[in-house]
């Protein structure tokens, strides 16, 4: 057990906040028509620096998705909003969306970058 207090503790975390978006979709066949375009758009605000994370998720068991999480960095809730609302997906009506603040704490990660070919590979 440790004699430091929340406030020491915490006092060295990351404390990096994000943006998490997470979408319910409708389930509609206009998804698929407006798939290349919602990721294009995904892969355009990661390419700018935007989007730190995204993809589906899933219920247990099921191999459709339920839902997606995108998490953004931001400034404020409407520029995260106004991210979001550029979705195609959501500009279509085709998912709707939640925002929440999300303040990143602990947790790691690995890279390893390879001179030889230019390739990075991040670790699971």
């Amino acid at each position: 057990m440790s004699d430091k207090t929340p406030d020491q503790l915490t006092a060295t975390m990351l404390r990096k906040e994000f943006y998490v978006v997470t979408t319910t979709p409708a389930r509609s066949p206009e998804i698929q028509k407006l798939l290349p375009d919602h990721l294009n758009y995904q892969v355009r605000l990661e390419r700018e620096g935007k989007l730190f994370g995204a993809g589906p998720y899933f219920e247990e068991g099921d191999d459709l998705p339920s839902g997606g999480m995108i998490i953004l960095r931001a400034q404020s809730v409407a520029e995260a909003r106004a991210l979001a609302d550029a979705d195609p997906f959501h500009a279509a009506g085709l998912r709707t969306y939640t925002i929440r603040k999300w303040m990143m704490n602990e947790g790691s990660m690995t890279v390893t970058i390879r001179y030889s070919d230019q390739s990075a590979v991040v670790a699971d």
